[in-house]
């Protein structure tokens, strides 16, 4: 984090607190909190850092230096990341 806020990339991040809930409106009358037989975002993110480049694969390279920061006991967590651009917002990033 304190090299992407050396080059200005790094807007925010927050890590997430593990209980939560999935909820969707389904109709009139019918209770909106469901549970699926799929995993929820709460047991896959564990947070979020919002950053903010040029290029997709610029998003792609840092995300792969993220993804070896050192874990417990010092050694690279090797975590698989999700990139994605910010909905609403103009990017530079093409499909």
């Amino acid at each position: 984090m304190a090299k992407l806020e050396g080059t200005g990339e790094f807007v925010t991040s927050q890590a997430l607190r593990p209980e939560g809930s999935w909820v969707r409106y389904d109709g009139e009358g019918k209770p909106p909190v469901t549970d699926g037989p799929f995993a929820e975002t709460k047991d896959l993110i564990a947070g979020f850092m919002i950053i903010d480049v040029d290029t997709y694969e610029r998003a792609l390279e840092l995300a792969g230096e993220l993804s070896a920061v050192p874990g417990a006991g010092g050694k690279p967590i090797h975590e698989w990341l999700e990139v994605r651009p910010l909905m609403g917002t103009p990017t530079t990033i093409s499909d």
